[in-house]
């Protein structure tokens, strides 16, 4: 990601230079930095974005990001980095409004979050976190991320992975695993209810 001028291949010319760079005639700030103001970049060639220098986090506008999407396809997934990506766990403020943002997780197996501020339509992505949406293939996805369903499926699975891991600290790891093939086979069974209440009755 390029946080300095784009290149000929990126023409970000044809885009509202002004209205990125500036919030109400004031260069908009780094929301994790702080001091240092937002810089044009490009995030991917026709995605425009508002990036740091300093922790070289982006601030994306929905409006673009939609766009982009529709009109671009998915690319392979890269490999993955050596290190995921370092969140933002503290609430940070939309450089825009200065209102706090919604922090929305990825998937149950990664810590980091996206700051999405509904307002604004913006959203913060922490240095490297574009790259990691691109490794789990998210890319293309952000809006689905930002939907109750999604983070609500998420905290299933992380309940699930809490379950799972008080169970083998409590019988160990060889009976869980019988466990959860009984589970499993339990519950393909069409008689499951009774075969549960024979069981109860112990």
């Amino acid at each position: 990601m390029d946080f300095g001028q784009p290149s000929a291949q990126q023409p970000f010319n044809r885009l509202p230079h002004q209205h990125l760079t500036f919030c109400k005639g004031i260069p908009m700030k780094c929301p994790r930095c702080k001091t240092p103001d937002l810089l044009p970049t490009m995030i991917e060639e026709y995605l425009p974005a508002m990036g740091c220098g300093t922790c070289r986090g982006s601030l994306v506008s929905l409006l673009y990001y939609r766009h982009w999407a529709e009109t671009h396809k998915p690319e392979p997934a890269p490999a993955p980095a050596a290190t995921p990506p370092r969140d933002t766990t503290s609430a940070i403020v939309c450089p825009k409004c200065s209102r706090v943002m919604t922090k929305y997780r990825l998937l149950g197996s990664v810590d980091n979050r996206l700051d999405v501020c509904a307002t604004c339509d913006e959203a913060w992505l922490d240095g490297g976190e574009w790259e990691l949406l691109e490794q789990l293939q998210l890319s293309h996805k952000m809006p689905a991320i930002f939907t109750d369903a999604w983070q609500r499926r998420i905290r299933a699975e992380k309940t699930e992975e809490t379950r799972s891991a008080i169970l083998k600290k409590t019988i160990g790891e060889a009976n869980a695993a019988q466990v959860e093939a009984f589970r499993a086979w339990l519950n393909g069974q069409k008689e499951k209810s009774a075969i549960l209440t024979y069981l109860y009755r112990d």
